[in-house]
């Protein structure tokens, strides 16, 4: 990640108020404040407007995607039986960038999408080049074999990432040294690593 994308995520980071990357994670140890000179000083109560556009705010930049692309996840997870928002998250987790991610085979969601947007990820056997191909239960993602022996996947194989990646989820069988990982089911929201209220998210895009 270049320097100045790594400080956006950092200054994003704060305004979020959840880490973005494992660089944040550092800085928020060092300043748990928001961003701009008056970061600390920001107490005062938010609009419940704000308060769901931050939490749409959050789950978009965890996701690393555009508006455009959860609120057409959104439409999908409201025609879902069961929970609008618990849906949307089950949904987005089942991104192949995700997946890319949760395996330990990326560090960041952003270089997640980069190792499938340059061809190194397969899904069942085919090369896939969209970070959004819905993965399904009992499908499974490997890094192509010519892919596996460049420097960035060895590290991953290492399972160098794991020190900053949550535990695997139970949604996810990996074999880290083979490259690879099987979605065994649909994820359930309460096992997704992502921080937001997912309600107030619904209650955005209800409005």
């Amino acid at each position: 990640m270049s320097s100045s994308r790594s400080r956006r995520q950092v200054r994003l980071s704060r305004a979020l108020g959840i880490p973005l990357t494992p660089k944040a994670v550092r800085y928020f140890e060092k300043r748990p404040y928001g961003p701009g000179e008056h970061g600390r000083a920001r107490r005062r109560t938010e609009s419940d407007y704000a308060v769901r556009l931050k939490e749409k705010q959050r789950l978009r930049a965890q996701y690393g995607i555009r508006e455009a692309q959860l609120q057409k996840v959104f439409e999908e997870a409201r025609r879902e039986k069961g929970r609008t928002g618990e849906s949307l998250v089950e949904l987005l987790e089942m991104r192949l960038d995700a997946l890319v991610l949760r395996a330990g085979f990326a560090r960041t969601i952003a270089q997640a999408r980069q190792s499938v947007v340059h061809r190194h990820i397969m899904v069942d056997g085919k090369v896939v080049d969209r970070p959004s191909f819905r993965v399904k239960p009992g499908q499974t993602i490997q890094v192509r074999p010519r892919s596996q022996v460049m420097v960035p996947f060895q590290v991953a194989a290492a399972g160098t990432h794991r020190d900053v990646l949550p535990p695997v989820p139970e949604y996810l069988n990996v074999e880290l040294e083979k490259l690879q990982a099987q979605l065994v089911r649909r994820p359930k929201r309460d096992e997704v690593p992502v921080t937001c209220d997912v309600q107030m998210v619904v209650e955005y895009y209800s409005r």
